[in-house]
């Protein structure tokens, strides 16, 4: 393609590395960032995206990254959370993973009815405020790309795939934005703490702790033999669901892996050196989510939104508005009002408008800072993995046949 600069897989991964530490760099310097718990690869990617755009606007050369490498860290990472997940969380989780399918789809309703009256405002055919909703938002790029084709079909509209990443761009910037403000508000309003204090974080290692946590060169040899395990058969799976005719992302069946392997070990062999809920495990979970979110940042054509303007500008307020008001006001106290609630709501801001590595970043940020919470690490991956997709299209395709 002219005009274009690809960089190459290794390099786009190598880059990635730099992206994250110079997001690190960023927040030990900048108290603000810190405070409102940005995600360090938030930071850094954020500050690259900009840097790549300004080269395009000023030199017309588009920086693409390739990033099939990429997809190794997302898939490593949710084969974390399920070796992490025990089983008497994923029982103790069973009410607000109920919850929080209900407030999703609640969510995948209100950000179509502002997309659709959005649309509207601006001339925009209706049908067409699906690319403005949950096509874009709560489903991501990867919603927004395929369900483009067909709303174009529907209403005529050119550009369809255009505008439907472009929304989904911003509302990943918006996404990484809002979780640690919302949280830190919940947190220090209510005076919260983690009512499980004195357990190991299943992403990420305390603030407090990074100095003294020790991690053996055994123990990270047995925790990447079982990553490698839950990845290998969650590939398997995979395959299986495909010859099924299931379609699911890798990652869903990798989690699923992890979850039956990491429990079939504790039942087995009970003595066993420890792999889940340990500090290697936890630095690993933060390092694949942080390389992965990094690379997907960094490669953010910040340009694209530019030319929505001001459609762009006020139907986005209007999403990221209703977003924070329905975190604090709806899940929040139906959650419980406690800890474990106020990290959710940081994850559910963070999936409502982006997606889930964004929210698990922002959650991370939140309990490197004011202590661990495991279910909310169990229940908002299964929510997102297994049931928005499904509700998503059903609305979706409701609203485009209407």
């Amino acid at each position: 393609m002219e005009n274009t600069i690809i960089i190459p897989g290794f390099i786009s991964v190598t880059m990635g590395f730099a992206v994250f530490l110079l997001g690190a760099r960023l927040n030990s310097k900048l108290l603000i960032l810190r405070r409102f718990n940005i995600p360090e690869p938030v930071s850094g990617g954020l500050i690259a995206a900009v840097l790549v755009m300004l080269a395009y606007k000023t030199t017309g050369l588009q920086i693409s990254f390739e990033m099939e490498g990429r997809d190794l860290f997302l898939v490593t990472f949710f084969a974390a959370i399920g070796l992490n997940a025990r089983l008497a969380d994923l029982l103790a989780g069973g009410k607000p993973l109920a919850i929080l399918l209900l407030l999703t789809l609640a969510t995948i309703l209100a950000q179509n009815l502002i997309g659709v009256a959005g649309a509207l405002a601006f001339g925009y055919p209706a049908k067409a405020g699906v690319l403005f909703g949950s096509a874009a938002l709560i489903g991501g790029h990867g919603t927004a790309i395929a369900w483009a084709p067909e709303v174009a079909t529907a209403t005529g509209l050119s550009g369809a795939s255009e505008l439907g990443v472009a929304v989904a761009t911003l509302g990943l910037v918006l996404a990484a934005l809002i979780g640690g403000p919302v949280a830190r508000f919940l947190i220090g309003r209510n005076a919260l703490t983690s009512s499980r204090p004195d357990e190991e974080h299943t992403v990420g290692v305390a603030d407090d702790a990074a100095e003294t946590t020790t991690i053996d060169h055994l123990g990270l040899i047995r925790v990447m033999l079982y990553l490698n395990l839950a990845i290998i058969f969650g590939y398997g799976l995979h395959q299986a669901l495909l010859v099924a005719g299931l379609k699911l992302p890798l990652f869903v069946p990798c989690l699923v892996s992890g979850i039956v392997l990491a429990n079939l070990r504790s039942l087995i062999a009970p003595n066993a050196a420890p792999v889940a809920r340990t500090p290697v495990l936890a630095l690993m979970s933060e390092f694949s989510l942080g390389i992965f979110l990094a690379m997907s940042l960094m490669s953010l054509q910040l340009w694209t939104i530019a030319d929505l303007g001001l459609t762009m500008a006020v139907i986005m307020l209007l999403q990221t508005l209703f977003a924070v008001a329905f975190v604090l006001f709806v899940l929040f106290p139906m959650l419980g009002g406690n800890y474990r609630a106020a990290v959710l709501a940081a994850g559910f801001g963070g999936f409502a408008l982006g997606a889930t590595p964004t929210a698990i970043a922002n959650m991370t940020a939140v309990t490197k800072r004011y202590g661990p919470s495991p279910i909310a690490f169990v229940v908002l991956p299964l929510v997102s993995a297994f049931f928005v997709d499904i509700a998503n299209a059903i609305v979706i395709q409701a609203i485009v046949n209407f």
